[in-house]
C-alpha cells in the first residue's frame, strides 16, 4: 500500500508522526494553551483531557498503516504547535482525500498552517488514483478558509451540517483542488 512520507522537512517546519508516549505531555500543554483558540471551531476540545489525548495518540499508527488518516505534529523550530491530517472518510469517494489542520494561536499569522497544508496537498497527489482533495471547515471560520483560497483551492460547495462547536453556523464550506488544477502529473 501506497502511504504519505512520515517526515516532511521544511525549513525551519517539521511534519512528523506522533509519537504516543513521547509526544503526550507537550501535546496535551499545547492543546491546554490553546484551548480559547480552538474552542470556538473544534468539537472535540470540549472533551479535552491527558485521557482522550492519550487514546487519541494511540490509535495514529494503526491510523496510518491502514492510509485511511495520517496525522502528523507540526514542529516549529523544535517544538510541536498544531497537527495535521490526511484522511479519507468512509463516505468519501474513491479518489478524494480532506485535510484538516489546527494550530496553537502564538503559530498563527506566520504561514505555517499553509505550508503545513501544502505540503499535506503534496502528499495527496502522490497517491495512486487521488484526484482531488477538500478542506472542509465552517463556513464563518474565515482563517480556515484563508488557507484553501491560498493555495489555489476552489469552493467547491456548501452543505447544511449539525453544529457541534460554539461558534459553527451549521454550514459547511468545502474547498477543492484538484490534480489538474494542481498541475501535478496523472
Amino acid at each position: 500500500m501506497d502511504l504519505p512520507q512520515r517526515v516532511i522537512e521544511l525549513d525551519d517546519l517539521t511534519l512528523r508522526p506522533f509519537d504516543a508516549e513521547a509526544d503526550l505531555a507537550e501535546l496535551v500543554r499545547v492543546i491546554d494553551e490553546s484551548l480559547d483558540h480552538l474552542r470556538p471551531w473544534m468539537a472535540w476540545v470540549a472533551d479535552h483531557s491527558p485521557a482522550t489525548t492519550a487514546e487519541f495518540l494511540a490509535g495514529r499508527a494503526e491510523r496510518w498503516a491502514s492510509g485511511d488518516e495520517c496525522t502528523w505534529a507540526i514542529v516549529l523550530d523544535g517544538a510541536i504547535v498544531g497537527a495535521c491530517q490526511l484522511f479519507r472518510h468512509a463516505d468519501t469517494p474513491a479518489g478524494g482525500r480532506e485535510i484538516g489542520y489546527w494550530l496553537h494561536p502564538a503559530a498563527t499569522g506566520r504561514g505555517v498552517a499553509t505550508r503545513a497544508a501544502h505540503a499535506l496537498v503534496d502528499q495527496a497527489f502522490r497517491l495512486p488514483g487521488v484526484e482531488y482533495v477538500e478542506v472542509v471547515h465552517d463556513a464563518a471560520n474565515h482563517a480556515s478558509g484563508a488557507i484553501p483560497a491560498r493555495l489555489g483551492f476552489t469552493e467547491h460547495l456548501r452543505r447544511p451540517v449539525e453544529r457541534l462547536a460554539p461558534a459553527e453556523t451549521g454550514e459547511d464550506q468545502i474547498w477543492r483542488l484538484t490534480r489538474r488544477q494542481a498541475d501535478v502529473p496523472v
